[in-house]
């Protein structure tokens, strides 16, 4: 920790300022706008590369239609369209326009001119169903853009909807790369009425519409389509401007109604994978007022939460097992949780961000899944501003870096930025979590339930992580990594490389190496316990993709020795080695077709242990038709084989000791075939539907039981509850369905079901079956005040849990909620008892009410 904090410092008295270099950015995910339309299929069955890059061709087909375009309002004509061979000069604006979607100042005739569009999905680069004309200037303090986007009357979908909500809309966007250096972009998005989504576009990794930029938007319906204005401060982004400095730009529009019509300005060519290294340029942004910017957001939660707690002590319980406790609900005092956290701009391209007691209370919880029969840990995406804030800089291919581990922290610090070829991150963090919230109430106050862990309460853990990336020409970056993670008795670091290459238009080839030691309690299966000592990893990832125009091939692999631990990522399985190769076929679209294109693809998964001993291997085919209104059917077999060892599970046995699994055997494994199908359809602005069903036979039960209303099924488990484990083959169903409905502009309603069963060969018993229901409503009243309601339900765990929201989110940074969260059990089991104990109908077991405030201040220097 100290040695981070020092590189801080020295990286802080080292940067210079740069007053006409750069300002800053943030990070926030829809899928590509150069990749086809996203195509239900089932989770695991998910490709593992992206979805084909869309479109070549050098030339732009011009169109009858867009002649139209060289009209504008109280003008014969306008100038005509830039060139898009060369880069684009950006007019100057004396007087900056007003922002109000109207598009009729006369600054706006001055302005660069963009069209001549193309459609690129599901046509490739050919003439679009409409025209589109896009404006752009800039002052001293913003960048101006306009767009007019012509359209049948009717034939607009638009809603009034949340920000970063919009994706169900036609909308228009620009990706910026302000460095040029086709390695990230800011996106910014627009609905017809003006709503915002922004985010950053990583090259490899995609986009993230995590974190929000501060601008103003406005839009308007016409009647021959809709019209959007739009100012972006300069001091929101991180870029890099002045005299021979050019950004790369794309600009696009999205036509919902006729399949999902994607139109772009600068042709985007399918026999080439990436989108940045097919943009257009701008320049001449000369003469930027370039500041420092210090914004403040001090934050307040008010809240109180009700729990159900004992009403006899743990020790009376286990001296007397038939004393049930029906507990009691405790309403506790009303909590005052003040926060604070800042972000300074040392340098036009070097942010520092700073968290004093932050708020990190997320205000929609995530969501309900399936945990029942499961051996590794599930993975949640991060939610929170503070950590979302460029966290583009520490993804790896390992994971070495997930936020989330640092759960509840008093303090944390970040320093992120880019000087020249070079992208830096530091984070430092102190996390009261470990030490406190880990444990329940009753583990932190009955002197039984204390016992053992006296020296862990109350302790904070240190998590520290350094990341510097290099560019290597245009096209090349190599990258090394460090985390540390200080707790009582879990002490881990880690350090490492990776790099990533273009070696052609089409192929691409990542890697990453790292190294860990730990010093901490490892489960000994030999001995059978745990002992505390120090341990070393490694840890490695590769991938090579090439994407073509119809075929595309990739090969990618990950492997973990048995030490290996990344206290500060996440790591779903050590002592593996995983291998993966995925072979994809599309057709050429057609867009005026029944059948627009069909997909193919095979994924093959194969996994071995550093002892050389095979895992499991898998194989999955998969075929698919995408058909007119956005609506996509598809489906597939899988065939498959698992092994499982019982070191994985606990001991091993040995002369003198039985091990964890029943019988002369010490492994278990099964061969597996599964079929399954899928639909997704969106066929107007109203309604939305996806279906998926699968069966598999020979998926492994583990035999853990899932809980009171699921014991554990195997043979041996029927006749004595605590035997060894004993494994073997089922049958399985999994279901996912969502179906959305939008009445109006206003209202969106949307029911989710998804369905888990399995039952054992053997016994025929029913090992675990959990239905998940989750219903959600949001009433948008404007752009900014919404209210939602959403009602989670599993019948496994029996838990209800009901949540409103009242939300007003002015912009990025000012916000306020008000909120209602409950948990319920319905006919589910006592928690206080040794035995299970079925407790009929509804029992609460804990309420929050809350009362959420932030607002931003900005001041510039």
């Amino acid at each position: 920790m100290k040695v981070l904090l020092t590189l801080c410092l020295i990286i802080l008295l080292c940067l210079p300022y740069a007053p006409d270099a750069f300002a800053q950015t943030p990070a926030n995910q829809e899928a590509n706008p150069a990749s086809p339309p996203t195509q239900a299929v089932p989770p695991g069955k998910t490709p593992s590369s992206p979805e084909a890059s869309s479109t070549p061709s050098p030339t732009s087909p011009a169109t009858e239609p867009q002649a139209a375009l060289n009209e504008t309002n109280n003008e014969a004509s306008a100038p005509r369209f830039v060139s898009k061979d060369a880069s684009v000069r950006i007019t100057r604006f004396e007087t900056p326009p007003t922002v109000d979607g109207q598009i009729n100042e006369r600054e706006w005739v001055t302005a660069a001119h963009f069209g001549d569009f193309v459609q690129t999905q599901p046509g490739d680069n050919v003439a679009p169903s409409q025209p589109t004309e896009v404006m752009m200037g800039y002052d001293a303090k913003h960048l101006y853009l306009a767009f007019r986007a012509r359209e049948a009357k009717g034939k607009v979908r638009s809603t009034v909807a949340r920000r970063d909500n919009i994706f169900d809309d036609d909308t228009v966007r620009v990706v910026l790369d302000t460095f040029d250096d086709q390695r990230q972009g800011y996106i910014f998005v627009f609905n017809p009425l003006g709503i915002q989504a922004d985010g950053v576009l990583t090259e490899g990794r995609g986009e993230d519409y995590s974190v929000d930029i501060v601008m103003e938007s406005k839009g308007v319906m016409t009647e021959d389509g809709y019209t959007v204005e739009v100012a972006i401060p300069f001091k929101s982004l991180r870029y890099e401007a002045g005299k021979s400095k050019s950004w790369g730009i794309h600009i696009f529009r999205r036509i919902k109604h006729n399949n999902n019509e994607l139109d772009s300005w600068m042709p985007i060519s399918r026999n080439r994978s990436g989108l940045l290294n097919q943009a257009g340029h701008i320049t001449g942004l000369e003469g930027i007022s370039t500041t420092r910017q210090l914004e403040i957001i001090p934050s307040l939660t008010l809240s109180q939460t009700g729990t159900r707690v004992r009403t006899i002590p743990v020790a009376e319980t286990q001296r007397d097992p038939t004393l049930r406790d029906s507990g009691k609900f405790v309403n506790g005092g009303l909590d005052f949780d003040p926060g604070l956290t800042a972000k300074f701009g040392l340098t036009p391209t070097v942010t520092l961000d700073f968290a004093l007691n932050p708020d990190f209370a997320q205000v929609e919880a995530d969501a309900t899944v399936v945990t029942a029969n499961q051996r590794f840990p599930i993975f949640f995406p991060e939610k929170r501003p503070f950590f979302l804030e460029r966290i583009d800089i520490f993804q790896t291919r390992l994971s070495v870096v997930n936020t989330r581990a640092i759960v509840d922290p008093d303090v944390a610090v970040k320093l992120t930025g880019r000087r020249g070829a070079n992208t830096f991150g530091i984070l430092a963090a102190s996390d009261n979590f470990p030490g406190f919230g880990a444990f329940t109430e009753d583990q932190r106050t009955d002197p039984t339930l204390r016992r053992g862990i006296e020296r862990f309460l109350d302790k904070n853990s240190y998590v520290g992580i350094f990341r510097l990336k290099r560019d290597i020409g245009r096209q090349h970056n190599l990258g090394v990594i460090a985390t540390s993670y200080s707790f009582p008795e879990r002490h881990n670091h880690t350090g490492g490389f990776d790099g990533r290459f273009r070696l052609d238009p089409q192929t691409i080839v990542e890697f990453q190496v790292l190294g860990t030691t730990s010093r901490r309690f490892f489960f000994d299966a030999d001995l059978g316990r745990s002992l505390y000592r120090t341990g070393n990893g490694f840890g490695y990832s590769y991938l090579f993709d090439r994407t073509g125009r119809n075929l595309s091939v990739q090969f990618n692999g990950v492997g973990r020795t048995r030490d290996y631990r990344a206290d500060v990522g996440f790591t779903p399985r050590t002592n593996t080695n995983q291998h993966r190769s995925f072979i994809r076929y599309v057709t050429e679209q057609q867009p005026k077709q029944r059948i627009i294109f069909k997909r193919l693809f095979n994924e093959t998964v194969t996994s071995f242990d550093w002892q050389g001993r095979l895992q499991n291997w898998e194989t999955n085919t998969q075929g698919m038709l995408a058909l007119q209104r956005q609506t996509f059917i598809g489906g597939g077999t899988e065939f498959g084989y698992e092994r499982v060892f019982e070191e994985e599970f606990g001991a091993k046995r040995s002369a003198t000791r039985a091990g964890t699994f029943l019988g002369e055997d010490s492994e278990r494994s099964a061969y597996s075939r599964e079929l399954y199908c899928f639909i997704e359809t969106s066929p107007n602005k109203q309604f939305f539907g996806l279906f998926v069903i699968g069966y598999t036979q020979g998926q492994l039960d583990f035999d853990f039981g899932a809980g009171p209303r699921f014991p554990r099924v195997s043979p041996a488990a029927l006749i004595n509850p605590n035997s060894a484990l004993d494994p073997g083959k089922g049958d399985s169903l999994f279901i996912e369905s969502s179906f959305r409905y939008q009445p109006t502009n206003l209202l969106r309603l949307q029911l989710d079901y998804n369905k888990q069963r399995l039952v054992r060969e053997d016994t025929n018993l029913t090992a675990f079956d959990d239905n998940i229901f989750s219903l959600r409503g949001t009433y948008q009243f404007t752009r900014n005040t919404f209210a939602r309601a959403r009602l989670d339900y599993s019948t496994l765990a029996t838990l209800v849990r009901p949540q409103l929201l009242l939300g007003y989110t002015p912009n990025p940074g000012t916000a306020l909620f008000i909120g209602y969260n409950d948990d319920l059990n319905r006919n589910g089991f006592n928690p206080f008892s040794r035995e299970p104990v079925l407790e009929p109908g509804f029992r609460r077991n804990g309420r929050t009410f809350f009362i959420k405030a932030s607002y931003l201040f900005r001041k510039e220097f």
